[in-house]
């Protein structure tokens, strides 16, 4: 039991949206099962059943992991937002966790690191580090470290001149919300393409409240994409950027993100990777153009549109 101000948490929910997940989603579920705060319930938001079917046929999934709900849904039905705020309302605990299907805990202290996170009264949501899977490259290493580095901190409106965009910065790959204000805050946005995170973060700072770093609150967590799946990746940042000019021109994010690519070559240049450097430069390239293709992809034919965002956002464009 942990408590912050008057209220004690004796139960915590994880939320997490799959689609078709794999053997990481599996070491996840063990995870989660052996933490030192108990989860309360797993409630699982499936894109497409037969994935999900097909990975537990034959297997003790169901009575292994008895306090897990499944709710599936279509790939036309799937948003970033509301599907997440569906799976909030079937949960009733005054804090919930949200966590990616390919995000695994370190350790059994992960919600417990999670919850102390959200100790000051003034915190809306507590997002934990984000570690590189072992054999991933340098620069993934170095990106994740710099994006989840060591050090906690709460960030306010205060922060917006010293921190700029990385004041919103905060990923539902591993992040713990408080309830009341969730619901106060009128939840994730309904409808986006990505970012839903960083949206919510921005309207809980607006409205005063803060976002905690809790890097003891740790998960393996990395991706190394290809030049095509980062262009994809950026562009649907980018579109997401484009919607919401009350969030996003107010804090650019460009110089963070030439900030970056100027340390990673830096860091390679140290570790003595130099054939690693073209690999870094080119990709960079491929991340800004999608970048800003979709921030400007209202200037854009509609068809050009949907084939630049990830696949697995082309309903997005269905829908709106």
């Amino acid at each position: 039991m942990l408590f912050w101000g008057k209220i004690f948490v004796e139960k915590v929910d994880v939320i997490i949206p799959t689609y078709k997940p794999d053997q990481k989603f599996l070491d996840l579920m063990e995870k989660l099962a052996h933490q030192t705060v108990p989860v309360n319930r797993i409630i699982i938001m499936n894109t497409e059943q037969k994935y999900f079917d097909r990975l537990i046929y034959g297997t003790s999934f169901s009575k292994k992991y008895r306090n897990v709900l499944v709710k599936h849904l279509s790939r036309r039905e799937f948003d970033h937002g509301r599907t997440r705020n569906s799976g909030v309302r079937c949960s009733e605990t005054p804090v919930f966790v949200m966590m990616t299907q390919d995000a695994v805990p370190a350790d059994e202290f992960l919600i417990e690191e999670l919850l102390r996170g959200l100790a000051q009264e003034n915190v809306a949501v507590s997002y934990g580090r984000q570690l590189a899977w072992e054999g991933c490259s340098e620069a993934e290493k170095f990106t994740r470290n710099f994006n989840y580095p060591p050090e906690g901190t709460v960030k306010t409106g205060e922060d917006l001149g010293r921190l700029g965009i990385k004041t919103y910065f905060c990923s539902n790959v591993c992040a713990a919300y408080k309830r009341d204000i969730f619901d106060a805050l009128g939840g994730f946005i309904k409808h986006t393409i990505f970012n839903e995170d960083m949206i919510y973060a921005a309207g809980a700072i607006s409205a005063g409240y803060g976002i905690a770093y809790r890097p003891e609150a740790k998960v393996y967590h990395s991706h190394d994409l290809s030049c095509g799946e980062q262009f994809h990746r950026n562009f649907d940042l980018g579109v997401s950027q484009a919607e919401h000019p009350e969030i996003f021109e107010k804090v650019p994010s460009e110089s963070e993100g030439m900030k970056l690519v100027k340390l990673t070559i830096a860091h390679l240049k140290e570790k003595k990777l130099w054939l690693q450097i073209p690999g870094v430069i080119v990709k960079s390239g491929f991340k800004y153009l999608g970048y800003l293709l979709g921030k400007n992809y209202r200037k854009l034919p509609e068809k050009l549109v949907v084939r630049c965002s990830a696949g697995t956002s082309r309903e997005y464009w269905n829908r709106k």
